[in-house]
């Protein structure tokens, strides 16, 4: 852990402006303000946590965006970067089962714990069960080699080329899918995709998702994933309190207008009011590719440039349902995910075809029955993603917003215990691709850019922009990735960065 900075040795506190209040934003703003950088960030909502914010309507409290925590130990790292225990904060609540896969046919509930998992194999598909134990010692040593791929920067080749990845090297399986790489472990399809859904996390289908990314199924089995009481929403609002507390300074409804660029170099921002605020180094927290198309004037970007942007692969995005129900049920886990009849084909129309399915997969979140703080006694808030392709599509929300929210609504009826909800509804906000692009998301693509190898590591935008000097990137559009820990991950790399500029070699 870094100590903070001497204020009385005479170094001079750096200025670090941070845009965007997200999870990567406020990572970096509580481990910088607690090294003795003086901190600043500019968020255009009046809340922190963008797409990691808690969202009201009605009675209940929705996540917006990310609700469930896996690998809770790179939350617990930041914290510990910035001085603090998140215990201290949050109120963790581990999930078993961890989520219910509910196929046409049968469903299985998905454990952290080995041996109810392998008798839950055993169960659904008989004789396949030692496959799980060689998962776990194969998968241990790749997962080990990989996120240690993770945790550094990739800014330049040299930095690529490194005995950390030099040494991971031999465990990418280049050139296969995640689905195919399964194979080595199981032989049903329907039990491939039990361990490859994941892959949706990074907005890809299994069947593209690169082999690299079996760490994702690993993590989840090997380490659980976490329900955080008061909803996700909570450790966004936990950072705030950590960055304030060491003497960081959060702006609320103080929208960023442009970068403040000079010859190159980014000297701090213009707000939307016009006034100009210098800092020493900027970080962006905000979509990668809107933010450059919005916050960069015109001309200065090449490898970047919005003819660029547009040939560069995007994640699905996803149609999203936030309802209060007048009513509990308790029979539906707490994270459900239920599959399409066709789902390679509804995978295909996602991001092939890139039309909407009449034959849907989707998430369901049941938090109501773990935790009493999202919904009023005996009422529920049921969150439902749906992942739909991003707005390269060409899709009209406007006139296919009501038809699909009654296709997903009968697809509840006739998938989940829930039945008809329709007659319980109390409270209801739907978000589109079309939303999330004009809350500023590019092409609604809801999970950034895509996770193919070309667009990974080196070869993702870099923390320390490539082309921009004394600007940092952070959130789901840079190195590591999308996702909660892979953000918190960019914050902390990029914090590191900054620490490393500018306190002393001594």
């Amino acid at each position: 852990m870094g100590k903070p900075m001497d204020r009385e040795s005479g170094q001079k506190s750096k200025k670090i402006v941070i845009v965007g209040a997200g999870p990567g934003g406020l990572t970096a703003a509580m481990i910088l303000a607690y090294r003795g950088f003086d901190v600043e960030v500019f968020e255009k909502a009046p809340v922190v946590g963008g797409r990691n914010a808690e969202m009201a309507v009605g009675d209940f409290c929705f996540d917006i965006g990310p609700t469930f925590l896996m690998m809770k130990f790179a939350l617990d790292k930041v914290f510990r970067e910035a001085g603090e225990k998140c215990e201290d904060y949050l109120d963790f609540k581990p999930l078993d089962p961890m989520y219910r896969l509910m196929f046409p046919d049968f469903s299985m509930d998905v454990s952290s714990d080995r041996d109810k998992m392998r008798a839950e194999i055993a169960r659904c598909f008989p004789g396949e069960e030692k496959g799980l134990d060689k998962f776990f010692d194969r998968e241990s040593d790749r997962f080990r080699h990989i996120y240690a791929c993770l945790e550094k920067d990739y800014s330049s080749i040299s930095d690529f080329f490194n005995p950390i990845f030099l040494r991971a090297m031999r465990y990418i399986p280049f050139g296969r899918s995640i689905y195919q790489y399964l194979g080595n472990y199981f032989r049903s399809e329907k039990l491939r995709l039990s361990f490859t859904f994941q892959s949706k996390y990074l907005g890809m289908s299994p069947w593209e998702c690169p082999g690299f990314f079996v760490i994702l199924p690993y993590i989840e089995h090997e380490f659980g994933i976490f329900h955080v009481q008061g909803g996700l929403s909570e450790i966004s609002a936990a950072m705030a309190k950590v960055a304030e507390k060491h003497g960081a300074k959060i702006h609320l409804s103080s929208p960023v207008d442009k970068l403040l660029i000079e010859q190159g170099s980014v000297k701090g921002v213009i707000l939307a009011d016009g006034s100009k605020v210098l800092a020493d180094e900027t970080i962006i927290n905000a979509d990668f590719a809107h933010a450059m198309q919005t916050l960069v004037p015109p001309g200065i970007l090449k490898k970047y440039s919005p003819e660029r942007l547009k040939k560069k692969k995007f994640s699905c995005s996803t149609f999203m349902l936030y309802l209060g129900l007048d009513k509990v049920f308790p029979d539906l886990p707490h994270h459900s995910i239920v599959f399409a009849r066709d789902y390679h084909k509804n995978t295909d129309d996602i991001f092939r075809t890139l039309k909407l399915s009449d034959d849907v997969s989707f998430y369901v979140r049941n938090s109501s029955i773990t935790d009493d703080r999202v919904a009023p006694a005996g009422k529920s808030g049921i969150y439902v993603l749906v992942p739909v392709p991003n707005n390269s599509s060409g899709i009209d929300w406007a006139t296919e917003k009501s038809r699909f929210r009654d296709m997903v609504l009968d697809a509840i009826a006739a998938r989940t215990p829930m039945g008809d909800i329709r007659p319980h509804i109390e409270a209801e906000c739907v978000i589109t691709p079309a939303d999330w692009e004009d809350s500023g998301v590019y092409y609604g693509a809801t999970f950034n850019l895509a996770h193919n190898m070309t667009q990974m590591l080196y070869f993702r935008p870099h923390n320390k922009f490539e082309e921009l000097d004394h600007c940092y990137l952070v959130g789901g559009g840079t190195h590591p990735g999308s996702g909660l820990p892979t953000i918190y991950q960019s914050g902390l790399i990029a914090a590191n960065m900054i620490r490393k500029e500018h306190e002393p070699s001594n």
